[in-house]
């Protein structure tokens, strides 16, 4: 088995879930021993991650802390590194260019996904600043996949309820925007959507109308394929 890095806190309900979704996946398809993952916690001012998750401000700010996980869990002995968080990607070139190790990417992993289901038109529901950074927008341009976003005032609330997730807080009316949002872009006749801010998958929202998939559980699909080589 190899061993996972995972650069996480951010936010930390997320983290956890993923290693929980990680550790059972591995039992699943290997009984005999548990999978060697080491989690870096990013100790992340509270002013920096609101500022980037609600106004697309000061992303600068997040790089030294994420090359300093990033080097720490390499000085680990890890064989591979991950991110839970979709945001987090914005800053992906210069944490593989801070390391040895590779770091698989969810936008890689969920272009990939949407190619294996034969997606041709996807919801992305995710903060301001993923989509203001092109995170995701560039590489489905790249696959020929087209995509729609919510609009101005959806994405402004959904920044909101998004910072409420990752205070711990989970509003039955903020699940409840969600599928609106979601019952919105099923009108423009996308195949599926995605849910491109980890977070989102704590409000559980479903839909009987369209396929939603968390981004998260694509990552640690490919994390537990990787460990498992």
């Amino acid at each position: 088995m190899k061993s996972v890095g995972i650069i996480g806190g951010l936010g930390p309900e997320t983290t956890s879930e993923f290693y929980l979704k990680v550790i059972f996946q591995c039992h699943k398809q290997n009984a005999t021993q548990r999978p060697s993952v080491i989690i870096a916690s990013v100790p992340l001012l509270f002013e920096i991650e609101r500022d980037l998750i609600e106004f697309n401000k000061g992303k600068e700010r997040y790089i030294p802390f994420l090359i300093n996980e990033a080097k720490r869990l390499e000085k680990s002995g890890v064989d591979f590194i991950v991110m839970p968080c979709n945001s987090l990607h914005v800053f992906i070139d210069e944490i593989r260019n801070a390391v040895e190790v590779p770091v698989i990417s969810i936008v890689e992993e969920t272009i990939n996904y949407l190619n294996e289901n034969n997606m041709k038109n996807v919801g992305l529901i995710s903060t301001s600043a993923t989509i203001a950074n092109n995170v995701y927008e560039n590489k489905l341009k790249e696959s020929n996949i087209a995509f729609v976003t919510p609009n101005d005032l959806q994405k402004a609330k959904m920044d909101k309820i998004i910072q409420r997730l990752v205070e711990g807080q989970h509003l039955n009316s903020d699940r409840e925007f969600v599928l609106e949002v979601i019952e919105d872009l099923v009108k423009k006749e996308v195949d599926g959507v995605a849910l491109a801010c980890t977070d989102l998958q704590l409000l559980l929202p479903s839909s009987d109308k369209v396929h939603i998939f968390d981004t998260m559980n694509v990552l640690a699909n490919a994390t537990v394929k990787t460990i498992l080589v």
